[in-house]
């Protein structure tokens, strides 16, 4: 049995097996009680984690993906001791799962060989259960794998950056032709690791600041000044010289340090 890789679920099958292998070990040697891998496909990278100590769980929209896995993986599955529950294969769309409940308050560590077209939106979802994702790695797009790990000063550098980078380190690991999927995509690939920092909390009000960020992002050629006009800033804090900057020339603190300036301004 094989699957068609279908367009519009951004499926492009990883068919290289040391690739495979070094996506698998991206993720640390700290000990997780949970691993979640993230559009499995036929099972290329779930073979190398099924080495690891942990509770694998493979979560696959496409079902015809999943019928795959079932038989390919059928011992492992079928022989699963139920008492160890060392293995799971569900059918289900990562992006609608709350994942406090789905791992009962437990901790689980992200991996995949994402779909490019949800790609951002998973980021999204590790960094809002960031209390639970202690460690999220795997294969994006490149030029969107390059804009999570990217630094201040960079044209590239943007809402997805920041907010990632106020709660995870990230770095970028490696690049990835298109020649060992099937199909090849039309670009190359990088894999990137975020590891939740020690502090994960923020100083300042989290739904300002992600405000602050994503407002200032909008129109990122402008000065802040301009930019954060909606905030209705007194004439005083405008005259900081932070409001006379960029958002792409701030760094992570700069923003947490501008979003405490906005929180305590008197008009």
């Amino acid at each position: 049995m094989t699957v068609r890789a279908k367009k519009h679920l951004g499926q492009h099958f990883l068919k290289d097996e040391d690739t495979a292998k070094n996506i698998a070990n991206t993720l640390t040697e700290v000990s997780y009680d949970n691993i979640l891998e993230i559009g499995p496909g036929m099972g290329m990278l779930t073979k190398y984690l099924l080495d690891k100590k942990a509770k694998i769980t493979v979560m696959e929209i496409d079902r015809d993906s999943v019928a795959f896995l079932k038989e390919e993986f059928r011992n492992e599955y079928i022989n699963l001791d139920t008492s160890a529950n060392n293995f799971e294969i569900i059918e289900g769309d990562f992006l609608k799962q709350d994942l406090s409940t789905f791992f009962n308050n437990r901790q689980v560590a992200i991996i995949g060989n994402y779909p490019y077209n949800i790609s951002s939106q998973i980021i999204f979802k590790a960094i809002e259960y960031r209390e639970f994702v202690p460690e999220l790695s795997g294969m994006f797009q490149k030029e969107v794998a390059k804009r999570i790990a990217e630094k201040e000063g960079s044209k590239v550098y943007g809402i997805i950056s920041v907010l990632t980078q106020a709660f995870f380190d990230v770095e970028y690991l490696f690049t990835v032709p298109p020649t060992v999927f099937n199909p090849p995509p039309k670009v190359d690939s990088g894999v990137i690791r975020l590891i939740r920092k020690k502090d994960f909390s923020l100083s300042v009000d989290e739904k300002l600041f992600f405000r602050v960020v994503k407002t200032a992002f909008n129109q990122r050629r402008k000065m802040l000044r301009s930019s954060l006009k909606s905030f209705n800033l007194s004439d005083t804090l405008k005259e900081d010289t932070i409001f006379a900057m960029r958002p792409e020339q701030l760094s992570v603190n700069e923003f947490i340090k501008l979003t405490h300036k906005i929180a305590t301004d008197v008009i």
